[in-house]
């Protein structure tokens, strides 16, 4: 029996299954955009409390604030996830000839940094403000653009892996580092004061969202190719 490796990809899974996840992600990202545009007292109030007591650790704890501002402003930057995004099109270009995936996958991050942008724009929420900044940041706050764009980026390589086969270990490594850097991105952005809570879940949302799109029309082209 053949076993899928890099340089094979697998069976791909059903354009139903993928329909479902967008659905599942859309929900609560409507839901979500919609109360955050129309302020809902609720969420704001929550948002005010969870940075008021971030923030007060930030300022008794520069040690971690300064490591979180590396992590935020190198490791997890949208710059070095677009780049590493740019690394992996290279590799499906030049190992595999794959040009239409990597022309999709380089489609996918700047459709989603687009709607990123945009929902700034038409939101116009403004980002929390402190007498005693740790950091600072600037354009609209929501969504997270570091937040969508890990989770955009890393969400579509982590896919690609398994397209291709990736060994047990391989995938095991790679899904843990992303949550990381997903789930460490948002939490570190928070931290800094730069974004309100619902902020960092908008984008989180919004990344999936993206993510299952992309496949979502990167399956339907395929089964259409091979008709």
């Amino acid at each position: 029996m053949h076993t899928p490796t890099l340089d094979s990809p697998p069976h791909r899974p059903s354009t139903t299954r993928t329909a479902r996840v967008a659905a599942a992600f859309a929900t609560p990202t409507v839901l979500l955009l919609v109360l955050v545009a129309l302020s809902w007292r609720p969420l704001m109030a929550l948002d005010e409390s969870i940075a008021n007591t971030t923030h007060g650790w930030a300022v008794d704890e520069p040690g971690v604030t300064h490591a979180f501002r590396i992590l935020t402003d190198w490791v997890w930057d949208p710059v070095t996830m677009r780049l590493l995004a740019a690394a992996a099109a290279i590799w499906l270009m030049w190992r595999h000839r794959e040009w239409w995936l990597a022309l999709w996958l380089a489609v996918s991050c700047a459709v989603g940094t687009a709607v990123q942008q945009g929902l700034k724009a038409a939101v116009g929420r403004e980002r929390p403000a402190w007498p005693d900044p740790v950091d600072s940041a600037h354009y609209a706050a929501f969504p997270s653009g570091h937040a969508m764009t890990a989770t955009v980026v890393l969400g579509l390589l982590i896919w690609l892996l398994h397209r291709y086969g990736a060994g047990q270990a391989l995938m095991r490594t790679a899904l843990a580092v992303a949550v990381v850097s997903v789930v460490g991105v948002g939490l570190t952005r928070i931290w800094l004061g730069v974004h309100w809570a619902s902020d960092v879940v908008g984008g989180w949302l919004l990344g999936g969202l993206t993510i299952a799109l992309a496949v979502l029309a990167y399956e339907k082209w395929r089964a259409q190719a091979r008709t």
